[in-house]
């Protein structure tokens, strides 16, 4: 089951313009922004659709995956690496997102940015 995607974009002010307008008959608003690269859409309190900022040789694609629990978080990462990913983000909590929010990003072999992330607390 998917979390959220991420997709790259070029100018964040005018991509803001665009989707503000675009999504809002769909019930769809920007409910955070993370300073001036990147901008959550999605029916509250859920941010399921990201725009930020990417440098022209990233791929900006960025797929999460919804995990059961933390050590779930940690398999996904050890075996990602095993298969030949590429560290982008360890195990861990990521506080500035929400308290709870406890994720693991790789980069595939073509540079897309996978994460496996758990919204539960501890057990």
């Amino acid at each position: 089951m998917l979390d959220h995607v991420t997709i790259g974009i070029t100018d964040i002010e005018r991509s803001k313009a665009f989707y503000d307008q675009a999504l809002q008959p769909l019930g769809i608003a920007r409910l955070y922004a993370e300073g001036e690269r990147f901008a959550g859409y999605g029916i509250r309190p859920k941010a399921f659709f990201w725009i930020g900022l990417r440098e022209p040789t990233q791929t900006g694609a960025h797929i999460a995956f919804a995990a059961s629990d933390r050590a779930t978080v940690q398999r996904f990462y050890d075996e990602a690496i095993a298969a030949g990913g590429k560290d982008n983000g360890p195990p861990g909590l990521r506080p500035h997102y929400h308290a709870n929010y406890y994720g693991a990003f790789v980069l595939d072999p073509d540079g897309h940015n996978i994460e496996a992330v758990c919204h539960l607390p501890q057990d």
